[in-house]
């Protein structure tokens, strides 16, 4: 009788073999890939990044584009009285009100091509953004707050107006000027960095030029003001880590330059936000004469400071200084490093081998020669001196470093 023999599948796989330098190379591709990914999604969400779309062609007639942003920003439209928070691309018609919340800003582009930056907490309302018979009107009003413009070249039929309390201030061609309302004074500013403004209040009219300033109080301009640099901050650097005191905080010293003006006053803000809200203030001081504030007891963390100075016979107050971030890190109880075992042998002629053990891969010197301990933390080292004593430094991974002083007839550490 025969008997069947079961029968086995056979499988056959071909393995391939990968070098490790190409399975690296296709992580960081991966990686590069998803990075890539994760940049343009922040960048379409945050409004930031703009693709031409339809969306440009039946933009309405007159209307500004909201060429980029940051944070809350909301557009009250004039049409409806409603209020729109800005997502994505988005676009203002004369009439509608533009909003910042403390976090926002906006970048705004003109009919004329001039660019019209919101700061925070500011509301603009956009009068007019047309253009007739080859010129150009724009015409925004400050409510509060802040904002920013620049002119390109512009036609003799042109003009660019941007009203501040009182006063309506025509901006000229390849101008850059700022303005804004005091609220703790209850004024409007103008600062002019590059070209002319023309400011109007009823039928009187000044030329305000660059590196000038001038505020509008009671219905009046006042005298015109060589413009005051913001202080120029000196320490805490910008991005400077202070380590802090074994319980975990720090004392910080804040100093800033003087402003060129014979008397003066200062303004500083310590937050743990950038933006300064009032609940991340961590202290808001007024009026100081000096350059300088100490503050005791700083926690671990990240912070930002900014500050403003105040001439004390005219008046100016210079804008905020750009903020610098600085950080208190946890303080780090510092390491001795020594090493055990010593063994000196005297080959003669002066000579010595010096061996012993300290910590793995820290770096041992002695009178210029240098040795690296195993992974057992091994090292040894041949010297010649006819001193019976010499220095060791060793130093770790992390730069910490320790001297030692070494008796070669003793083969022993001196106390």
């Amino acid at each position: 009788m025969k008997v069947e023999q079961p029968k086995y599948r056979r499988f056959y796989v071909d393995w391939w073999r990968i070098k490790r330098s190409t399975v690296y190379g296709m992580l960081t591709v991966f990686g590069f890939l998803i990075l890539f990914a994760a940049s343009i999604w922040w960048l379409v969400k945050s409004g930031y990044f703009y693709a031409e779309s339809k969306e440009d062609l039946t933009m309405p007639a007159n209307a500004a584009r909201i060429a980029s942003f940051e944070g809350d920003v909301r557009i009250i439209r004039a049409s409806t009285r409603t209020s729109e928070k800005v997502t994505s691309k988005a676009y203002v018609l004369p009439g509608d009100t533009i909003q910042t919340g403390f976090d926002g800003k906006a970048e705004i582009l003109m009919i004329d091509g001039s660019k019209l930056w919101i700061r925070p907490n500011s509301t603009v309302v956009i009068r007019d953004n047309s253009s007739l018979l080859g010129g150009t009107n724009v015409r925004v009003s400050l409510g509060t707050g802040q904002i920013n413009v620049r002119t390109e070249d512009q036609t003799e039929t042109s003009q660019n107006i941007v009203e501040v309390k009182e006063s309506e201030n025509r901006l000229f061609a390849q101008t850059e000027a700022s303005f804004n309302i005091n609220q703790k004074l209850g004024t409007g500013e103008i600062r002019i960095s590059r070209g002319n403004v023309e400011t109007s209040i009823g039928s009187e009219k000044i030329i305000i030029k660059d590196n000038e300033f001038a505020s509008i109080s009671n219905g009046k301009l006042n005298a015109k003001e060589k413009l005051l640099q913001p202080p120029k901050l000196i320490s805490p650097t910008f991005l400077e880590q202070i380590p802090s005191k074994e319980e975990g905080k720090a004392d910080v010293n804040f100093r800033w330059q003087k402003i060129e003006v014979p008397s003066a006053t200062y303004d500083i803000q310590i937050s743990t936000s950038p933006f300064f809200v009032s609940d991340a203030l961590v202290k808001e001081a007024e009026n100081l004469t000096t350059t300088n504030l100490i503050l005791v007891n700083m926690n671990t963390g990240n912070y930002y400071w900014r500050v403003r100075a105040t001439a004390s016979l005219s008046g100016q107050t210079t804008e905020w200084s750009e903020p610098w971030r600085f950080t208190v890190v946890k303080h780090e109880k510092t390491r001795t490093l020594t090493a055990t075992n010593w063994k000196v042998e005297n080959l003669g002629g002066g000579i010595y081998r010096v061996s012993a053990r300290t910590e793995p891969g820290a770096i041992v010197r002695i009178l210029g020669r240098e040795a690296i301990a195993m992974n057992d933390g091994f090292f040894t080292l041949q010297i010649r001196t006819s001193s019976p004593e010499v220095t060791v430094e060793i130093t770790d991974e992390k730069g910490i470093s320790s001297r030692l002083t070494l008796s070669l007839i003793r083969g022993k550490l001196v106390e």
